[in-house]
């Protein structure tokens, strides 16, 4: 059997697999080796098991994950070991993941456009080369945090349409002194901001000028500060996993197009693409 993992910060997402068949899918929570000790995520995952299976009979556990750095690879095999005694481990970053989803063997240009952001150009095994999102407070174009911004301050300066600021006041019902003390405040203040996205696709608002235009002028961001620093990033299609570039995926392929950007693959999360990677289907 072969297990392959998807974790995020606040979940992971388990597949397992027997006979190249689905037979389970679970989750627990998410697993950061730079911020979870090898006790802790031995210790959750183990009252996550799904019962009913010999987990002694998994053969390789494909785990990928934000902050699966090389220096950190140990804690995750070391935290797995004892769960899975005979398999194998292929521990690598989401960034990885996404690439593998996304093109396979194949090189190419990957992104991630989710809570964060992140993007790499892909030789078919590695990632040869990265563009630093520099994360929430400095970056992060194009994420769902860094459009949350963009939502809180028009709305606390007035930069916002009226009938919109109102909208925006009746569906989360915060004064600009608290919105600034969530951001300031909240633990995860990128997934706070980012919780604001789901006013951009508001079946009210989809066809509103302004909310069209900060949508679009996230993206253009992204590329400006981001996707055109990749050597001949023309020549390569735009690929994108996550759940930002899969809603607003047609605003997403013209930005991509007035940078001379062909779109290739865009897709809500990786497990399918990781799944046809591990060669789990023929």
């Amino acid at each position: 059997m072969i297990l392959i993992a998807d974790s995020g910060s606040s979940k992971t997402s388990w597949t397992l697999v027997k006979e190249k068949q689905i037979i389970s899918r679970f989750e627990s929570e998410g697993y950061n080796p730079c911020y979870n000790s090898r006790e802790q995520i031995t210790r959750s995952l183990q009252n996550s098991l799904p019962e009913g299976y010999d987990w002694e009979d998994i053969s390789l556990v494909a785990f990928y994950g934000a902050g699966c750095y090389e220096d950190k690879y140990e804690v995750i095999e070391d935290a797995l070991r004892p769960l899975f005694p005979n398999a194998s481990f292929d521990i690598a970053m989401d960034l990885l993941a996404s690439a593998r989803a996304l093109l396979g063997h194949e090189p190419g240009f990957a992104a991630i456009l989710g809570t964060g952001t992140n993007s790499c150009l892909y030789d078919g095994e590695k990632i040869i080369h990265n563009v630093d999102s520099m994360g929430f407070l400095l970056g992060d174009e194009g994420s769902g945090a860094y459009m949350g911004k963009r939502l809180i301050r028009d709305f606390i300066r007035g930069h916002m349409p009226d009938d919109i600021r109102n909208h925006f006041y009746n569906t989360y019902r915060l004064s600009p002194d608290e919105l600034i003390g969530g951001v300031y405040s909240d633990p995860m203040p990128n997934r706070y901001c980012a919780s604001f996205t789901h006013f951009l696709s508001n079946e009210q608002m989809t066809k509103q000028p302004y909310i069209e235009n900060v949508i679009r002028e996230c993206f253009r961001d992204f590329f400006k500060n981001i996707v055109i620093f990749y050597p001949n990033y023309s020549a390569y299609t735009f690929n994108c996993v996550g759940s930002l570039g899969w809603v607003f995926n047609g605003t997403l392929t013209l930005i991509a197009d007035e940078f001379g950007m062909k779109t290739g693959r865009i897709i809500k999360d990786p497990m399918q693409g990781l799944i046809n990677f591990h060669q789990i289907y023929p």
